[in-house]
């Protein structure tokens, strides 16, 4: 009776009855890991790289969630007291473990509202806390989203005037080397935007065998589908990507008028 019990609420909840020590019946309520979901995919990429472009193709297959950016890195937990310090201790957590279980049940709670089986996340300030997601969700998929730096440096230019051309450069590189450094240690599929855009058909493709899913057409056709509202702190909301369209990429600036700092990740990149 108990397992079948078990089996139930495993089925229904992707939860399971285990004994834990200290518990009053021995029996208690634990996910699996700690986790709801299972293998969450995360977009890794700097800013002005496609990243909603891709959202949207993505949160067009019949399977797949990709919500607008959740920013979870400004999601945190803080403990006010040495008496929750304590509880937390009592039940094998702390303020790092808490704060997990709360991404995941953000995250999951989105994924339940959506109807679908699977969610691909993409916030761009992700990168800077991969470490953070692979240690939440060690079975987490990742998707190194790349554009040519120099295109990246003029597209931020053009939403942001009021930077200067010194403090734009700095904060290009400083997501592009973050997405280079998650690429050295960590595995996970490539997708470059240029390529997304010339040939989306093979590009999705790829992404949909990498993500274990049937690829599906009507993925091209994102602007047929409801993927929320579109304005700034939530992605991309320029009149390209509420088109509903996959435009091509512009041509990247000539080489000679790549900026010098730059011009070793694209190298890297294989852009130069």
């Amino acid at each position: 009776m108990k397992n079948a019990i078990n089996r139930a609420l495993n089925r229904t909840t992707g939860y399971e009855l285990r004994k834990v020590r200290g518990s009053a019946n021995g029996r208690v309520p634990v996910g699996r890991g700690d986790r709801l979901l299972r293998r969450p995919g995360f977009v890794l990429s700097s800013v002005r790289s496609g990243s909603t472009l891709l959202r949207v193709i993505v949160d067009s297959h019949s399977m797949l969630h990709a919500p607008h950016e959740m920013h979870l890195r400004d999601v945190a937990v803080q403990s006010r007291s040495r008496y929750l310090d304590r509880a937390l201790a009592a039940v094998g957590l702390d303020q790092r473990g808490l704060e997990y279980l709360l991404w995941d049940r953000y995250l999951q709670r989105e994924l339940a509202r959506s109807g679908k089986q699977r969610l691909v996340n993409k916030t761009p300030n992700d990168v800077f806390v991969v470490d953070r997601i692979r240690e939440c969700w060690p079975d987490a998929q990742l998707v190194f989203l790349l554009r040519h730096p120099a295109a990246i440096a003029r597209s931020r230019a053009a939403t942001r005037p009021q930077d200067t051309e010194e403090r734009n450069l700095q904060m290009v590189r400083r997501y592009c080397d973050a997405v280079q450094d998650a690429r050295t240690r960590y595995d996970g599929l490539t997708v470059r935007y240029e390529e997304l855009t010339a040939e989306p058909e093979r590009v999705t493709q790829e992404l949909c065998t990498f993500l274990g899913v049937p690829w599906e057409r009507g993925m091209l056709d994102y602007g047929r589908h409801d993927h929320g509202k579109l304005k700034p702190g939530l992605g991309d909301w320029k009149d390209k990507i509420k088109s509903g369209a996959i435009h091509p990429a512009p041509p990247p600036p000539p080489e000679d008028e790549v900026p010098e700092p730059l011009r070793p990740l694209c190298r890297t990149w294989g852009y130069l």
